[in-house]
């Protein structure tokens, strides 16, 4: 052994005394000696035959629990001990023996001493094994020399070119989403919310927003007529890429030239259009959408606020009843708006005709409330406080009847009311359905968002470091399995979303009259699912970065806390799934129109022997390898199975309720929960679909191939969740449960190279994301 480079013996330590520094470092490493570890280490100095009667009381003078070696000393052991491991082969040195050795050879040429005496050796393993040390970790651990690690950086170089993916992220609209993070990272558009001033934060959002219409950004969903450019896609891409900035400014933009000036397109005429849209296009009028009421939330239907019809004036007068029939969480009104889109009770002549909307004026051009209006401010909130959320009160304000947004129903001088709609249902969902754009650019807002959080959390994954093996510098988090799970299956999900959202926008702008409902039950179903996992997701992220997440400066306490009412936004995502559930229940319905009483049990009949097949069949062929659970055949029949039967179920259900002598409606409380499972049912398939039809549309191999790992992920993690549901309907065994459980760990893990290179994709800019607890290369 080569001892030139060895620091000498101090002179004071035998080569016995030396041999002993490990057993006496590794004893008192945990700042304790029990009577037993004592009594037992004593025993075995004793029986060590050529340690000479000096040394073995040398040992066992430090193994006094009243007066142990002092942190100075123990230090110094340690250097000595880590000296000598660095001149020992790496398999040796994870051994006491071999520790102890080289540490008696310490200025000498040749091995020798007490340990040629087999009862030294033997004494060490016994000492080794009864004090729990006969591991290599546990050695490696005590006298690990955190000055001279191992290097072991993993690296995380995606597969796939980012900007290939970045592309099919973008889509059609890649021109006008790039022109967007140019803007939004101009300093003009820089944030800071560590001030808690609301009216400060107030004030900076609308100055942005006067920026953006400015832009022309405001108007470009509106008709050409009115300074737009008749492109609601277009509109709906500003939208999203505003989910990267503060989300504040996204929900000011949305009320503004979303709720106030869509109510005021899809729900008015020409006159409407040039007094009330075009200033609102160039935010020349402020105005608010007021809908909701705080007696009746999501019941649109029954709200409580009146118009009623004088012909004498030819004015409408608009009157709040109660107080608890007020105008509630109105953005906009608290602060700048002029005029408000009220949604009342329309009556004219004695006779009453549902809701219609109506353009009410509620401040001066000085900003003080009118005659008759009384305006509050909502107050600090969870999130979002840069948005001037407010309560509206009337009390017999008049306007003048051109003010009624008429295309669905007119009023005339007289007070006669008309409308080609003569159904009072239908006039009713036909005036909601034109509203729907706002479920669908919602959830796409609180995507971005999504994706800008987990663009934080993985990137700070990738370079946070925490524990490691013994010898080596500490691991990245984003190594270890949990944290892999606690992020990956999400960002799958992500992607999934942001495909199948494409998907909803394509429908939306090409919808005709056959499909609209269809198309408003899509939107609602996917709005909810949506904001859930932007919820979910956004909490994940927040606890995956511990302290540094909980910091305002690395944007996930905002992100978190802004999208949190995202799952109430355009209605209760539990509200909205039940439209859902009854827009499939009534397609469920048509299909048997014709069936009587007998027909209705021959068909359950048929069904559930069918059902009973498919199961046998399923269990017969049941292979859970990786290649056929990854297959995009077994996800597609696993996502079409669980949605068919679950409505089977719900209407099995329901039936028997009915025919019990229950009322439908009752029955319909009674099926709430299976009505939602069915719904998310629903929607799942939909974007598994989606995003499978989107995968097929790729030319690059790589981008193609982390796609559909991607897509394996995101369908099998859905699974997993409800995989007790499969296993009950007796789809599946114990054994494929287990099976999807542990692809959707190797995927995880498969994907976590990916991860840096998926979230490039994004094309996120460093001004927007902040962070600064990441460190940008």
């Amino acid at each position: 052994m080569d001892t030139t480079s060895m620091p000498p013996m101090p002179a004071h330590l035998s080569p016995g005394k030396m041999a002993f520094l490990p057993l006496l470092y590794m004893a008192w490493s945990d700042d304790i000696l029990t009577p037993g570890e004592i009594d037992l280490i004593e025993k075995k100095i004793a029986g060590i035959e050529d340690l000479s009667a000096k040394d073995k009381k040398w040992v066992c003078s430090h193994l006094d629990p009243n007066n142990p070696p002092t942190p100075v000393l123990l230090k110094k052991w340690l250097r000595l001990i880590q000296d000598a491991m660095r001149d020992l082969p790496e398999e040796k040195t994870a051994n006491l023996i071999n520790l102890s050795r080289t540490l008696a050879d310490l200025g000498t040429e040749h091995l020798e001493g007490i340990y040629k005496d087999e009862t030294a050796e033997e004494a060490l393993r016994e000492l080794e094994e009864a004090l729990g040390w006969k591991t290599d970790e546990a050695v490696k651990e005590a006298f690990i020399d955190k000055d001279h690690l191992a290097s072991s950086n993993p690296v995380y170089e995606a597969s796939f070119d980012p900007q290939k993916l970045e592309l099919i992220l973008d889509g059609p609209y890649r021109e006008i989403r790039q022109k967007m993070r140019v803007l939004l990272s101009d300093p003009f558009f820089s944030y800071d919310k560590t001030s808690p001033v609301k009216e400060e934060y107030r004030e900076q959002v609308l100055v942005w927003l006067q920026e953006l219409a400015r832009q022309g950004f405001g108007s470009l969903a509106y008709p050409e007529s009115s300074g737009g450019k008749h492109d609601m896609g277009t509109y709906i891409a500003v939208f999203e890429a505003l989910g990267h900035h503060d989300l504040s400014l996204l929900v000011k933009f949305g009320v503004q030239f979303g709720l106030f000036g869509g109510s005021v397109y899809g729900l008015g005429k020409e006159y409407h259009y040039e007094h009330f849209l075009t200033p609102a296009g160039t935010l020349e009028l402020p105005g608010c959408f007021a809908m909701t009421e705080a007696n009746h939330g999501s019941n649109v239907r029954d709200l409580e606020t009146t118009a009623v019809y004088d012909p004498a004036s030819q004015e409408f007068i608009i009157h709040t009843p109660h107080y608890l029939a007020h105008k509630e969480y109105i953005g906009n009104a608290a602060a700048h708006a002029k005029v408000a889109v009220v949604f009342a009770q329309l009556e004219t002549l004695g006779e009453q005709y549902g809701v219609h909307a109506i353009v009410v004026p509620i401040r001066d051009d000085e900003g003080n409330p009118l005659p008759g209006v009384t305006i509050a401010d909502s107050g600090q909130k969870l999130g979002l406080n840069g948005v001037d959320n407010g309560r509206l009160w009337f009390d017999q304000v008049r306007v003048p009847r051109v003010n009624l947004l008429d295309k669905f129903g007119q009023v005339s001088d007289d007070g006669t009311y008309s409308s080609d709609i003569t159904s009072e249902g239908r006039r009713f969902f036909t005036m909601l359905g034109t509203l729907v754009g706002g479920r669908v650019a919602v959830p796409m807002g609180g995507l971005s968002a999504v994706k800008s959080g987990l663009t934080i959390a993985l990137q700070y994954a990738a370079q946070r470091r925490q524990f490691g093996r013994a010898g080596e510098e500490e691991m990245p988090i984003l190594e270890y399995p949990t944290h892999q799970l606690r992020l990956i299956p999400r960002l799958a999900t992500t992607y999934a979303f942001h495909f199948a959202h494409r998907y909803m926008v394509e429908r939306y702008l090409n919808k005709s009259q056959e499909d609209e409902r269809e198309i408003e039950a899509l939107a609602a179903g996917l709005k909810a699912v949506s904001t859930w996992h932007t919820t979910e997701t956004l909490q994940e992220c927040r606890e995956a970065t511990g302290g540094q997440g909980y910091l305002a400066a690395n944007r996930l306490a905002d992100l978190k806390a802004d999208t949190d009412i995202f799952t109430t936004f355009e209605g209760d995502n539990y509200v909205l799934l039940q439209l859902v559930a009854k827009s499939q229940l009534s397609e469920f319905r048509s299909g048997f129109r014709d069936l009587n009483f007998f027909g209705m049990l021959n068909m359950f009949a048929k069904r559930a022997a069918h059902t009973l097949t498919e199961k046998n069949q399923i269990r017969i062929a049941e292979s859970n390898d990786a290649g056929s659970l990854r297959a995009l055949d077994f996800q597609l029949q696993a996502f079409r199975n669980r949605e068919s039967e679950r409505v089977w179920e719900v209407a099995r259900t329901m039936k028997k309720l009915i025919d019990g002598g229950m009322d439908s409606f009752d029955a319909f409380l009674e099926v709430q929960p299976q009505l939602i499972d069915m719904a998310k049912a629903y929607v799942h398939r939909i974007v598994l679909e989606q995003f499978a039809a989107e995968i097929d549309k790729a030319e690059d191999v790589e981008v193609k191939a982390v796609l559909e790992k991607l897509r394996a992920l995101y369908a099998l993690n859905e699974l997993a969740e409800d995989r007790a549901w499969f296993m009950e309907q007796g789809y599946w065994s114990g054994e494929r449960a287990e099976a999807v459980k542990r692809q959707v760990l190797a995927l995880s893990r498969e994907l976590k190279t990916e991860v840096l290179g998926l979230t490039e994709a994004f094309g996120i800019p460093d001004a927007l994301l902040g962070a600064p607890m990441i460190i940008k290369k």
